[in-house]
C-alpha cells in the first residue's frame, strides 16, 4: 500500500480508502460481522482510512472492527446528514457527531463532513452549521472540517466550486472516473491551489461494473451530444482491447490513483475478494499515456452523468 499527504491536513493516509456508502454497505444489512471482517482486512490489507456516515448504517461495524486497534494508526471520517428534513442546529448537529463518536467507539473523529450538500443549499447550510462546527472541532471533537458534494445530482460540480471560494473546508469529497472527468478543471484546480485534501468517490460505480448499465449511459450521453455516435459505439473496450488493463474497474481504480490532485480514492464493497482486487488494483501503474489521452479525447467533455 502507498501513502500520501491529505493536503493541509497533514495526515498520513493510505491512497486507498475504505468506504462505508454506496451500494455495497460494507455488506452490514445482511451481517453487521461481514462489515467487520472487512474492515479488519482493509487494516491488514494496508489501508488506513476509513470513511463512513451517520446515513450508511456502517458506523456500528466500524466500531466494534476497530475496538482493539491504537486510534492513531488509522484516519477516520464521518458525515452530518443534510437532507433528511432535520433542522441543522447547533443541538442536531452536536447530538448527530456524538451518536456517531459512541458508534465509532472513539472520542474524536479526523475528518467530520456535511454529507450531500446541494448547490442550491450550499450557503444556508454553511450559515447554519459552520459556527457548531467551528466549536466542535476546538473542542477536539473534530480535527478537520469538510464537505461532500451529492455528485448524482450534481455532476457538475456547482456546489464545490461554491464552497471551494470560501476556503474554509480542509478536505472535500468529489465525483470523478472515467466518465466524468469534469472536477480535474473545476475541483482540482482550486484544491491543488489552496492544498486541500480530497476524497474521490465514484471511481466505480454501476456503470464501470455493469456492462447493462454502461450502455445505458453511454446511450444517454450520445443522446445528449456529449458523445459521438461512434465514441458511444466503442464506449470503453478500446481500454481491455489495449491489453494494459484486465477489466473496466481495474482501469478506473487505476486511472483515478494517478490523477493530480487525488489523494484518497475510496473503495466500497460486501465482499472479500473484491476488496483484495481493488487494493491491488490501486498498487498498480498508471494506465499508458496513449490510453489516457483517449480517454480524454472521448470524455474530457463530459459533465452530465455521474456512472452511477
Amino acid at each position: 500500500m502507498e501513502y500520501t499527504t491529505l493536503g493541509r491536513t497533514g495526515l498520513r493516509v493510505s491512497v486507498m480508502g475504505l468506504g462505508g456508502g454506496g451500494d455495497s454497505r460494507l455488506g452490514v444489512k445482511e451481517d453487521e460481522a461481514r462489515g467487520v471482517r472487512l474492515v479488519r482486512l482493509a487494516l491488514d490489507l494496508g489501508v488506513n482510512f476509513i470513511d463512513t456516515a451517520e446515513a450508511y448504517g456502517t458506523e456500528a461495524a466500524i466500531g466494534r472492527a476497530l475496538r482493539e486497534v491504537p486510534r492513531g494508526s488509522y484516519v477516520l471520517s464521518t458525515k452530518k446528514t443534510t437532507w433528511a428534513g432535520e433542522p441543522l442546529t447547533p443541538r442536531t448537529i452536536r447530538a448527530s457527531l456524538e451518536a456517531s463518536l459512541r458508534r465509532l467507539g472513539t472520542d474524536y473523529v479526523d475528518i467530520y463532513h456535511l454529507h450531500g450538500v446541494p448547490p442550491e443549499l450550499y450557503s444556508k447550510v454553511r450559515d447554519d452549521c459552520l459556527p457548531t462546527l467551528l466549536e466542535i472541532k476546538r473542542e477536539g471533537k473534530v480535527r478537520h472540517l469538510g464537505i461532500t458534494e451529492k455528485f448524482v445530482d450534481d455532476p457538475q460540480h456547482r456546489m464545490l466550486e461554491e464552497a471551494l471560494k470560501d476556503d474554509l473546508w480542509d478536505v472535500v469529497m468529489v465525483g470523478f472516473n472515467l466518465l466524468n472527468q469534469s472536477a480535474r478543471e473545476r475541483v482540482f484546480a482550486a484544491t491543488r491551489a489552496k492544498n486541500v485534501g480530497t476524497l474521490i468517490m465514484f471511481a466505480v460505480r454501476r456503470a464501470l461494473s455493469r456492462p447493462d448499465r454502461l450502455r445505458e449511459v453511454l446511450s444517454e450521453l450520445q443522446q445528449s451530444g456529449q458523445l459521438s455516435p461512434l465514441d458511444a459505439r466503442d464506449g470503453l473496450s478500446f481500454l481491455l482491447d489495449s491489453g494494459a488493463t484486465t477489466s473496466l474497474p481495474e482501469a478506473a481504480y487505476r486511472f483515478c490513483r494517478y490523477e493530480p490532485g487525488a489523494h484518497v480514492v475510496l473503495s466500497g464493497t460486501s465482499d472479500e475478494a473484491h476488496l483484495r482486487q481493488n487494493a491491488v488494483s490501486l498498487g498498480a501503474p498508471e494506465l499508458p499515456i496513449e490510453l489516457r489521452r483517449e480517454l480524454l479525447r472521448r470524455f474530457g467533455a463530459v459533465d452530465r452523468v455521474s456512472g452511477h
